[in-house]
């Protein structure tokens, strides 16, 4: 009697249907050539987190050309290096060497405006184009006075071309915050709370926001000196931080920093593992698109669950974010118990939980916790003065400041911020600007026992100098820090379901099933066995099952964008035999492995 195999109910829902190979699928493509420009912009696009199959998408270019490209990066930059533009078989104006160093600049400043979510106007362009030019030309002294630039439309398109920021969103005039979907959002998102039947304790926010982990208050004399003083990097140093937390306020997330070297001398020896903080690197200190999937999956979910279990409630998360550009769109991939929803564009300084005081709050405690260690450390050492002790502090005094100013700030704090986007979980907003306004006179009166002539004022810039925009110095310090500072590390991909991918992994599950089935003679302990496998693989079954469907509706849509419009007067009815639409392909169904024996 033939045995029944459990695979044969599993078969039809793994096997695709063998597709014909139309002849003129096998006539040879023509060779495409890549000019170096294409190849330095397929490595900028690299480096900002992009995978080798998203550039190639954009640009027409398969995923194996891309990732040899980068593959081949330090040879294509070193060849590349201070050259005349990289289009060989088009003949272009020779552009200065200080031109071609303020558009290595000016693509900085858009890189950064885009990761900080603003949009910038071709106006806006042109006039940071000129003020870097005139920065630089000041910078290199009499040699470099006689050189021009007019940042007309005819040099902006060619930089767009040579930059290829095709990612980065140019329109005729800066975004304005959107009032209205801020105020629509809650509405929406009070739906998905109550419908999820998430409590407090399971909604999260994070943002990212940049810190100057050395800048001081302008009046103190080192700030003044970094003005004067060439070469003097103080301030400038910069960094990247993950904050966030849930809803009810009582559970803090591990920050995330993100630094431009892995290893800084102020590390070796240290185990990155044991730091108050996760830290994470790359060239230009920014939370990638790689850097935000590896959080997501071994920081957030992992400690989010713990965290639930502790408290005795289901592991079911809301976590809510921006449209930042290091947030990939496929989250809701990688965990049935996390649910992503993201904020509406230009909503962020309105509703956003993190940006409604949580983040100030922080940078106020860790300007505190800096100019206390100052005092402290002249306090004690009488011949030490602040000006020594600021050349003493490194990344690791800031790793500790940032843990300890991070665990200041309070539950009610954490809470209350949430008033515009979840009115609901709130209990009390005021312990918010009462933190900050407290912290900056303590800032003040320390500042005063060091004999430093800072007044509110000054600390209220300096908090709000760290979500501005960077400076023609700004960007040039930055520009030097990198290239010091230059690593040869590729970005990993993310990693990211398809439906060929599982489809693919299952049919392989099958075949390992269909060998047991063959060979064991215990048709019992297969059984078992093969349904404990097929009931453990559910929440892979489930996603497969999801972008089956994502597919059939966009096939559906797009067959009907393509029939022809018709006229109910004048066209025939076609006829009921006809099947305009195939949406039950049949199957075809896996050979079971036949018994050796």
């Amino acid at each position: 009697m033939r045995k029944t195999s459990l695979l044969h109910g599993i078969t039809p829902f793994i096997m695709a249907p063998k597709r014909k190979v139309d002849s003129s699928d096998s006539v040879s493509k023509k060779r495409k050539a890549i000019t170096m420009e294409v190849k330095v912009g397929i490595i900028r696009q690299s480096e900002k987190g992009e995978t080798a199959t998203e550039i190639g998408r954009s640009l027409g270019l398969s995923r194996s050309t891309v990732a040899t490209i980068i593959k081949d990066k330090d040879r294509i930059l070193e060849h590349v290096k201070g050259s005349a533009p990289m289009k060989a078989t088009v003949i272009t104006k020779q552009r200065s060497g200080l031109i071609i160093e303020m558009e290595r600049l000016l693509v900085l400043w858009l890189e950064d405006q885009n990761q900080r979510r603003i949009p910038v106007s071709f106006m806006v362009i042109q006039e940071k184009a000129r003020r870097l030019f005139e920065a630089l030309k000041r910078e290199k002294g009499e040699g470099s006075q006689s050189e021009e630039f007019v940042a007309s439309r005819g040099w902006f398109m060619r930089f767009k071309d040579r930059a290829n920021f095709h990612n980065i969103k140019v329109q005729g005039e800066a975004a304005s915050a959107d009032e209205k979907a801020a105020t629509e959002f809650p509405k929406e998102l009070a739906k998905i709370i109550e419908e999820g039947g998430y409590c407090a304790q399971q909604v999260f926010n994070v943002d990212e926001t940049g810190l100057f982990w050395k800048r001081l208050p302008n009046r103190t004399y080192i700030a003044k000196e970094e003005k004067t003083a060439p070469g003097h990097k103080v301030g400038k140093e910069r960094l990247t931080l993950l904050l966030g937390g849930n809803a009810a306020g009582d559970y803090k997330l591990k920050p995330m920093l993100v630094y431009q070297a892995e290893n800084p001398r102020a590390l070796k020896g240290i185990s990155k593992g044991h730091l108050p903080v996760i830290w994470k690197s790359n060239r230009k200190a920014w939370v990638t698109l790689a850097v935000f999937d590896d959080w997501f999956t071994n920081h957030f979910v992992p400690d989010v669950k713990r965290y639930c279990t502790s408290k005795d409630i289901p592991f079911k998360v809301l976590l809510i974010l921006d449209n930042a550009p290091g947030h990939p769109a496929h989250l809701d991939d990688f965990n049935p118990n996390v649910k992503v929803v993201y904020l509406p564009p230009n909503t962020t300084a309105l509703i956003q939980p993190m940006d409604q005081g949580v983040i100030a709050t922080f940078k106020a405690y860790y300007l505190q916790r800096v100019i206390g260690n100052a005092l402290a450390a002249t306090e004690k050492d009488k011949n030490l003065t602040l000006k020594d002790f600021w050349k003493t502090y490194n990344i690791l005094d800031a790793v500790n400041n940032i843990a300890d100013s991070w665990d200041e700030v309070k539950q009610t704090s954490m809470n209350g911020v949430w008033k515009k986007l979840c009115h609901q979980f709130v209990n009390d907003v005021t312990e918010v600007q009462e933190s900050v306004t407290s912290v900056i006179k303590n800032v003040v009166d320390m500042s005063k026992t060091m004999n430093l002539e800072v007044e509110e004022d000054d600390v209220t810039e300096l908090l709000a100098s760290h979500g501005e925009e960077l400076s023609a110095e700004d960007l040039i310090q930055l520009e030097k820090q990198i290239i010091e500072e230059e690593e040869d590390k590729p970005t990993p991909e993310p990693k990211r379901f398809t439906r060929q991918g599982l489809a693919a992994g299952f049919a392989l599950i099958q075949e390992g099933l269909s060998r047991f089935e063959a060979e064991d003679p215990n048709m019992e302990r297969y059984t078992r066995v093969a349904r404990g496998v097929m009931d453990s693989l559910s929440c892979y079954k489930e996603i497969l099952e999801e972008k089956k469907m994502v597919s059939f509706q966009t096939n559906l849509l797009q067959y009907f964008k393509i029939l022809p419009a018709t006229n109910p007067a004048t066209d025939p009815v076609p006829s009921t035999s006809a099947a305009p639409l195939d949406s039950a392909a049949p199957v075809s169904q896996a050979p079971s492995v036949a018994s050796s024996q």
